[in-house]
């Protein structure tokens, strides 16, 4: 193992900024080399700021997978808007993901905006134009030269977060300029979200995957229990909270199949991330305000006061 206590190494906080759905959840997981943070083709999807550790040499990059940034509307919104805005302000440096495909969209402008009313020094933002593989050379060359004109960037990569393309070289730069120190975490861990959310995130993953249109975000998902059994096991408790009484029909499904279908699919990746055998227990309860409860937003790790 590398001594951490010598010069020669280096730590910090990466932040992973854009608009929804831009692909910052699937850059984190693809840069970590494991599932931390929940992929689904709906945007907004991430709501806390998930941590995965990623080591490149004797550098540890501390990665924070913010929410989406877009104009909010209700207080959860604000809440996310706020804690991606927070994990950006707190971390050395800042990656833009933009979408190859959509360019410089209304919503990037304003995130560049926003990175200009904060006076965010430009030497501590890249970009990574992201999805390269759905458009031709020319186009990228034409943003490339649009964004570098809209922001002074350090550093512009060409990646695709799904495929794997440029996620090495951006990897190597950002350890390669992270502050010397020690390393931050233990060289083993993955995340720093406590097992129990990263649990409660899996099954929301498949609850969002399965529901798709019909229960877009007007749930949310916690585990209850986590109990270590004497066989190595372990059983999970969760309670799924909808909205309304109409979208726990949809989350049960006709004989109960979708919700069946759902402790299936999450308790076979539960078993592969912690790598032993689970058993899930799921619950659905109707509980009408909880998009305003104080309480909910601690247990997925948004501050209720930022909203």
């Amino acid at each position: 193992m590398t001594d951490t206590s010598t010069d020669s190494t280096r730590a910090g906080f990466v932040a992973l900024i854009g608009e929804p759905n831009a692909g910052k959840s699937t850059l984190t997981n693809a840069m970590v080399g494991a599932k931390v943070s929940i992929v689904t083709h709906k945007v907004q999807t991430t709501r806390a700021r998930i941590r995965g550790v990623a080591m490149e040499g004797d550098s540890q990059i501390v990665f924070v997978d913010t929410p989406g940034l877009f104009r909010p509307r209700r207080h959860l919104d604000r809440a996310m808007v706020a804690a991606a805005w927070s994990g950006a302000a707190d971390a050395d440096i800042i990656v833009l993901l933009v979408e190859a495909h959509r360019g410089l969209t209304d919503g990037v402008q304003a995130i560049l905006d926003a990175l200009r009313e904060r006076e965010v020094d430009p030497s501590r933002v890249a970009l990574a134009i992201n999805k390269i593989d759905r458009v031709p050379r020319d186009k990228l060359l034409g943003l490339t030269a649009k964004m570098t004109e809209a922001f002074e960037f350090s550093q512009v990569f060409m990646i695709s977060a799904e495929k794997g393309y440029g996620v090495d070289d951006l990897r190597v730069w950002l350890a390669e300029r992270l502050p010397k120190g020690p390393w931050l975490y233990p060289e083993d861990q993955i995340a720093d979200l406590p097992m129990r959310m990263i649990a409660a995130e899996i099954t929301r993953e498949k609850l969002t995957l399965r529901l798709h249109q019909e229960l877009p975000y007007q749930l949310t998902v916690e585990t209850e229990n986590w109990e270590e059994r004497k066989d190595g096991s372990v059983k999970i408790d969760q309670v799924i909270y909808v909205a309304r009484d109409g979208h726990k029909g949809i989350a049960l499904g006709p004989r109960g199949e979708t919700i069946k279908q759902i402790s299936m699919a999450a308790r076979e990746e539960l078993a592969e991330f912690v790598g032993r055998k689970v058993h899930l227990f799921l619950q659905v309860k109707v509980r009408p305000g909880w998009l305003e409860e104080r309480e909910r937003y601690s247990e997925i790790g948004l501050d209720y006061n930022d909203g």
